[in-house]
């Protein structure tokens, strides 16, 4: 009985460990992020929540089109953290939803989630983050 549990917690550690923030150092105003040790950013949906040094709220780094965008999780309204659920973001205290790009599908807030500019660099992201917002 003891190996069965165990099988089962291992099965949901990838689906739980994949919602958690990966930290992330920051060199000044940088964020780096290396796409081969983030494979799901490979995915045509691909997303990864990040929680760069010095910040108290995660982005996310979404994958978009062949493209990759970084959003603020944090909610326009009254200033909630979003939660990705599927291929939105939702925030838990009035339901605010946006798109993948980060644009508001539902209010009450009226504002799209803030972005970061992100280059691109070979095998690797570089996100541009000059404070926590």
């Amino acid at each position: 009985m003891r190996t069965s549990v165990l099988s089962v917690a291992a099965l949901a550690l990838p689906s739980c460990a994949s919602m958690a923030a990966v930290r992330v150092a920051r060199s000044g105003s940088d964020v780096r992020v290396d796409l081969d040790a983030h494979p799901q950013l490979a995915e045509p949906n691909g997303m990864l929540k990040i929680l760069p040094e010095g910040f108290t709220t995660p982005l996310y780094v979404v994958a978009v089109e062949g493209d990759f965008l970084a959003l603020s999780a944090v909610c326009q309204h009254l200033g909630c953290t979003v939660g990705a659920q599927g291929d939105r973001f939702v925030c838990p205290c009035r339901g605010s939803t946006y798109a993948r790009d980060g644009k508001v599908l539902k209010g009450p807030a009226e504002r799209p989630l803030v972005q970061f500019p992100v280059k691109r660099s070979g095998r690797e992201l570089v996100i541009r983050v000059v404070a926590d917002r």
